[in-house]
């Protein structure tokens, strides 16, 4: 995609060289069906992104925020260059500071996430989740004790599953004068507030957490004020056949909500939240998915993360990548999505080049009508419709390296061979990849406040029913 908010970096001169690895063997549970849920809807006022209310004192006082009255108590709405925040502040505790709700939680609370970070120079420091159901007379914890070791924001989760009226406490922990930023705090309902899902269908997980929302990257299915929550706000059990992508706030909403109508489940992983697959205690683990959706990565897996998305396929589970172009580098780091997914395939712990295929370091531009001719090939000719081109606006090839790799699309001046493909299937152990390397096609041209987007998912009529065979097939429903 040829927009960039932020001032490009330097190329990579050469891709990736694929070396061996020493073979690591998880055996997690399969992904599973989608299950009946009953916490997949933001409280009302929540996501609270400590914007609104005014406290320039750590003297115990109310604040209006726009969740509603909250108490602070040796603690601040802090604006400072120090303070850590997605927007112009964020709350700021020291001591033994604490964050109380003074109204409650009517619908109860699922899951509750919260962005932390140590404050400008300050050494770390520790905090944990309170919850009370009798209207703050007592609290027990929720979850474990949190360190803040960061200069940027990190996610942490917790599951409270707490049905009824329910009040939240943050309580910074250590007593010592290291300071701490909260921002972004997110509630979901908990007990039977929504529609539980169809246990027919599948489980689609997209990424959140690689600044996929950098620059003018708007790479998920909903935020609320720039925030990525695990479920999409409004609840997805109220989308019906005729409701539009407007119905939720991301590039990748009618993608989405297309799912949804299929009978699946859509959640987002949250930024600061780590990928993992066969952590029983991390309810966003891989294994609770059938499909991880990931478009255009702007930051490196770490290690551990690119072990478990490579053991996740391996062991049944489907991949969407999306890369594009070359020199795509959103967010300045050195790294952009062509070179990040190379990392991936070629520098991890559990096999080398394990789909068959690598990104180019390339850029092009054209609408391409050379498609692979099979009609039985579900991901062009599937229940979504049939695909006859494919226009990229800026992205890259690829080439393939093996046979567990098929190309679907070539440029169109290319020979139907091993490369100058625009998308591909492959194979790995007993799961599915996907691969598209230009952002732009599953675009719907809408998304957060002052994002420059593009209708890339309407622009050309095979665009949605590419993405959504593509995501069938990877969940194995056809």
């Amino acid at each position: 995609m040829n927009y960039f908010l932020r001032p490009l970096a330097v190329a990579f001169a050469a891709a990736l060289l694929a070396t061996g690895c020493a073979r690591q063997e998880l055996a997690p549970t399969q992904p599973v069906a989608a299950a009946a849920s009953q916490q997949d809807a933001a409280a009302t006022g929540f996501p609270e992104t400590f914007e609104t209310g005014t406290k320039a004192a750590y003297t115990s006082a109310t604040v209006a925020l726009s969740s509603g009255s909250w108490t602070f108590d040796d603690a601040l709405l802090g604006n400072s260059t120090a303070d850590v925040k997605t927007g112009a502040q964020s709350a700021r505790l020291r001591n033994s500071g604490k964050l109380t709700m003074n109204f409650s939680l009517t619908s109860g609370a699922g899951v509750v996430t919260i962005a932390h970070a140590r404050y400008g120079t300050d050494a770390a420091t520790t905090w944990e989740l309170w919850a009370s159901t009798n209207g703050g007379s007592s609290y027990t914890k929720v979850g474990s004790t949190i360190t803040a070791s960061s200069t940027t924001l990190a996610t942490a989760s917790f599951t409270v599953n707490l049905a009824g009226s329910v009040r939240l406490q943050v309580r910074k922990t250590d007593g010592t004068t290291n300071r701490l930023n909260l921002d972004n705090l997110t509630v979901q309902t908990y007990g039977g507030g929504t529609t539980p899902p169809a246990t027919t269908g599948k489980k689609f997980l997209f990424d959140g957490s690689h600044a996929e929302t950098a620059g003018n990257a708007d790479w998920i299915p909903d935020a609320d004020n720039g925030v990525v929550a695990r479920f999409p706000t409004p609840a997805q059990s109220g989308i019906t056949a005729s409701t539009t992508e407007g119905y939720w706030t991301g590039g990748l909403s009618s993608w989405g909500v297309a799912l949804v109508k299929l009978g699946n489940t859509v959640e987002s992983l949250p930024t600061g939240t780590a990928i993992t697959y066969g952590n029983a205690s991390n309810p966003q683990d891989l294994s609770n998915y059938n499909v991880f959706v990931v478009d255009e990565p702007n930051t490196l897996f770490t290690a551990t993360e690119k072990a478990a998305i490579v053991n996740f396929v391996k062991n049944g589970g489907g991949l969407f990548m999306i890369s594009d172009h070359t020199v795509s580098d959103r967010n300045n780091d050195g790294q952009d999505s062509p070179a990040i997914w190379n990392d991936l395939m070629t520098n991890n712990s559990v096999q080398a080049n394990p789909f068959g295929f690598k990104i180019d370091l390339t850029n092009i531009s054209e609408t391409s009508i050379n498609v692979l001719s099979s009609n039985t090939n579900v991901v062009l000719h599937g229940s979504q419709g049939n695909v006859t081109q494919l226009k990229f606006s800026n992205g890259a090839t690829i080439t393939t390296t093996s046979t567990a790799a098929q190309p679907l699309i070539w440029q169109g001046s290319a020979a139907q061979g091993t490369t100058k493909a625009m998308c591909a299937t492959s194979t790995y152990g007993t799961g599915r990849v996907f691969v598209i390397t230009d952002s732009s096609p599953a675009d719907d041209g809408t998304g957060a406040s002052g994002d420059t987007l593009y209708p890339g998912w309407t622009e050309i009529g095979s665009h949605a029913p590419l993405h959504l065979n593509a995501s069938l097939w990877l969940a194995k429903q056809q």
